[in-house]
């Protein structure tokens, strides 16, 4: 095991690669990195993107189906459908021995859908029953029309990885959403204690917004900092929201903690080091999904440094954080705009991204099919 993730093992932090392809699966590299400590595989369709597009490993399976189906949305599923499931097999190992707190593999709810209820519902419950392993999350975006799809999947047993997090307040909702599904599912006679879900809370993309708008009024000395802040409060909010008697009561019955999961954490600033975010927000029940240029940079050169006696980088800095958000705002930059903006930014580029995918595969699919 790679020596700094095994210190962010022994910290609490959970590691997991925000990359997924047949490639990686066959070639063995999903596997080796498995064996350095990574315990758990996210996706979304950008990454299915460029993993279909890159690779000449899907054409044959490809060309069968394209043959016998014209929607490339049920041809991608399919296509998907073997990589989380292989991916899925991987990682059971880790499921079990960690007592499925770990050893996941994340698929994602078409992102077309992120603004209707029921067609999430619809969908991720498909996606479930589709690949239909243990250790699958089923992501849906934390959007207001999300937030009710993630409460029932929950409440009908389903494991769910809640994606395209940006502020603290919609963080909030979102463990609120979690919490109630896991009431109403103990109401029911279901077992909690087979559902598992993280929050991904978005890092990077919010200094990158921030950054723009502190350039424009001229206060270059806040950049690089709100980023690294929203997400220490909210893991302020994660240990106040999960505990307390409400929440012992469900722990009781065999509910466990919807860990925070830092997402996008790969710097998109050269001027800033390269595995900052990784090493800043290094603390217990916690993940950190990084893709594989990160994950490879922290694991030659990333440091895990000690806090305080008994804590962790996260807990550090927090009347710090609080401040910077009254500082950005005197500053003209406010932090709800910010998030905002993020939010329907980050559901376009993913839909963006899916759309994408869809051509690239009809566009294969008539070439493979011209060939044959």
């Amino acid at each position: 095991m790679n020596e700094r993730l095994q210190r962010l093992a022994r910290i609490g932090q959970s590691v997991w690669m925000d990359s997924l392809s047949r490639d990686d699966i066959q070639n063995g590299n999903l596997e080796r990195m498995i064996e350095e400590g990574v315990v758990g595989v996210t996706s979304n369709p950008t990454i299915f993107q460029k993993a279909i597009s890159e690779s000449s490993l899907y054409d044959e399976q490809l060309q069968e189906l394209a043959e016998k189906e014209d929607d490339p949305k049920e041809i991608f599923l399919t296509l998907a459908r073997e990589d989380i499931r292989d991916a899925c097999d991987l990682l059971l190992p880790v499921y079990e021995r960690t007592g499925r707190l770990d050893g996941y593999v994340s698929l994602e709810v078409s992102p077309d859908l992120a603004y209707d209820t029921l067609m999430t519902v619809e969908e991720a419950t498909r996606l479930h029953g589709m690949v239909n392993k243990p250790n699958l999350m089923v992501k849906i975006p934390a959007t207001l029309p999300g937030l009710a799809a993630i409460e029932e999947m929950i409440a009908t047993g389903h494991s769910i990885n809640v994606t395209l997090i940006f502020s603290r307040e919609r963080y909030r909702a979102v463990t609120n959403a979690y919490i109630r599904g896991l009431q109403r599912l103990v109401a029911s006679g279901g077992n909690p204690s087979l559902v598992a879900s993280v929050a991904s809370f978005f890092v990077s993309r919010v200094d990158t917004e921030a950054d723009k708008r502190l350039e424009k009024v001229g206060r270059k000395d806040l950049q690089g900092k709100l980023a690294i802040a929203n997400a220490k409060l909210a893991y302020q909010a994660f240990e106040e929201i999960f505990s307390g008697e409400d929440w012992e009561f469900l722990e009781s019955k065999g509910a466990t903690k919807q860990r925070p999961l830092w997402a996008s954490t790969s710097t998109k600033n050269p001027e800033y080091g390269d595995v900052m975010y990784v090493e800043e927000l290094a603390g217990p029940e916690t993940v950190n999904t990084m893709s594989t240029d990160t994950l490879e940079a922290f694991m030659d050169h990333g440091e895990v440094r000690s806090a305080s006696p008994g804590g962790s980088p996260i807990e550090e800095g927090l009347d710090e954080a609080r401040a910077l958000i009254v500082r950005l705002k005197e500053a003209g930059v406010d932090y709800e705009s910010v998030t905002e903006v993020l939010e329907k930014e980050g559901v376009a580029k993913f839909a963006d991204s899916f759309d994408e995918l869809l051509e690239r595969i009809k566009d294969k699919s008539r070439q493979l099919v011209r060939q044959s």
